[in-house]
């Protein structure tokens, strides 16, 4: 029984090694509370594919990803179980619903964008990695140009033309003119090593330079097509990539926001994007996870009638990436033989065996979630490591506001949540964002300017705030 909040700071990523089924489900249980079976089953398909990178190339050709389907209501844990374990192994996740290829407009095509969405995603992820790596090269290369426009380098003099020298004597006092010069070299490499120091201090910052930026509104071409512009053989982009010339302009602008400009702009000549293309294209065949939400909408089978037709369309047309295909991006081809996917639906009204038996073939891994009890709702709003409690306290205490809650508290809130989820559309722990903000609203809206600094919310505030919402059966299926 679970849900999830979504952390404000990572932990370490680990090793591949280190992520063993136990381990792997040990990092999950510090974000969503419960779902044992869920955790197992994912932890198990994601060390599968660890395993399978150490197989020799023929045989690990043959190993397929182990798909599988979360059957479960809303706002127990599902896609944050599948989010969490793509962060954990530093993997490209992408989250579709699957019913939105039922939208009018769309064709069969169309579900390959998926595919491509989730190639953007890696390349993204691998372009920030390689960031990271030459962060600190592109500063020091940014430090040098902006010390050039504050102290354009002296021009180098042209040597005349050396007179013949009759005697020994006057080669003496030509090895002097050459140590008087060095002298000035040597004075401005002082100077320049002075202004270093006080651009790092930030003495400098609010000092206007003008520096060249490229211009952003140079003419592009597009073509219009039913096919996406990465489908085509020819892009008009790579035939003239330079028409007119990159065009560049001069602006003024403080040395502070001219070290952000010049920073970046190494960042980009120091960061090989056809490495980072080829990364993210294997990173998304080999490791890739596509989490496919709502596959309960697209279960119909043909009945004859238009929404039947449809879902089961949209299905054969699922199918061909879920089985292993090659579709065609922008950064190249892209199978998907190896992409792990993950579908969920509540299969309220349908079930697994309506989806068509091709589909269901991949996806032979089912698991069940429960449903959240009043235990899991109090767990939930204390355990994960950024629960809501957590939550609340840190964003008041940027006010100066101590905020706690008692026991008693908690358990309300819990029990409310769950009384009004009875009543009304089960939602999940989505229920307890929704009293939170109800219970904290008066809070909130004083922020600062509250007189009381440390305030304690106790069982009796709980019901103060919500009584009159939750006994009202018609109010509170507007309000919570």
């Amino acid at each position: 029984m679970a849900l999830y909040l979504p952390a404000t700071v990572e932990d370490e990523p680990l090793s591949l090694d280190e992520l063993t089924p136990r381990g792997i489900v040990a990092e999950l249980d510090k974000h969503v509370v419960g779902q044992p079976a869920a955790k197992r089953a994912v932890a198990v398909a994601l060390r599968n594919r660890m395993r399978r990178q150490k197989l020799p190339p023929e045989l690990a050709e043959e190993v397929m990803p182990k798909n599988i389907i979360m059957i479960g209501p809303t706002g127990v844990g599902k896609t944050e179980i599948a989010r969490r374990l793509a962060r954990l192994a530093n993997s490209p996740f992408l989250k579709v619903e699957a019913s939105k290829f039922t939208e009018v407009g769309y064709v069969g095509r169309d579900v390959e964008s998926m595919i491509r969405d989730l190639v953007e995603i890696a390349i993204d992820m691998v372009r920030e990695e390689k960031l990271d790596e030459v962060g600190e090269k592109a500063e020091q290369n940014a430090e040098e140009r902006m010390l050039d426009l504050l102290l354009p380098p002296a021009p180098v003099p042209v040597p005349a033309p050396a007179a013949p020298v009759a005697a020994p004597g006057p080669q003496v006092v030509v090895n002097n003119e050459a140590r008087l010069e060095a002298k000035p070299d040597a004075a401005a490499q002082k100077t320049r090593e002075k202004l270093r120091q006080q651009l790092r201090e930030g003495k400098l910052d609010d000092k206007l330079v003008e520096i060249e930026v490229r211009e952003r509104n140079f003419p592009s071409f597009e073509l219009i097509s039913n096919q996406g512009l990465e489908e085509m053989d020819i892009n008009i982009k790579d035939i003239i990539p330079n028409l007119f010339g990159p065009k560049t302009k001069k602006r003024k602008m403080t040395v502070s926001e001219a070290m952000d400009y010049l920073s970046q702009e190494e960042e980009q000549r120091l960061v090989d994007m056809d490495q980072v293309q080829r990364m993210a294209v294997e990173r998304v065949e080999q490791g890739g996870i596509v989490f496919l939400d709502e596959i309960d909408k697209i279960a119909g089978r043909e009945g004859g009638h238009g929404p039947d037709v449809s879902r089961e369309g949209v299905q054969r047309d699922i199918l061909p990436i879920v089985e292993g295909t090659t579709v065609n991006t922008r950064y190249g081809m892209v199978r998907t033989d190896h992409i792990l996917f993950i579908a969920a639906g509540a299969f309220h009204v349908s079930k697994p065996s309506d989806l068509i038996p091709e589909l269901q073939g991949r996806f032979p891994i089912r698991v069940e979630l429960d449903s959240l009890s009043l235990a899991d709702f109090v767990r939930i709003l204390k355990e994960p490591k950024s629960a809501l409690i957590k939550q609340y306290t840190a964003l008041l205490e940027t006010e100066g506001i101590q905020l706690s809650f008692t026991d008693e508290a908690l358990h309300t809130i819990a029990s409310l949540s769950a009384q009004v989820n009875e009543a009304t559309e089960n939602i999940g722990a989505r229920r307890l964002h929704t009293i939170m903000e109800r219970v904290l609203d008066e809070i909130s809206f004083e922020g600062g300017e509250a007189k009381e600094k440390t305030i304690v919310v106790d069982a009796d505030y709980v019901q103060k705030q919500l009584e009159s919402i939750v006994k009202d059966q018609d109010l509170s299926r507007y309000i919570l």
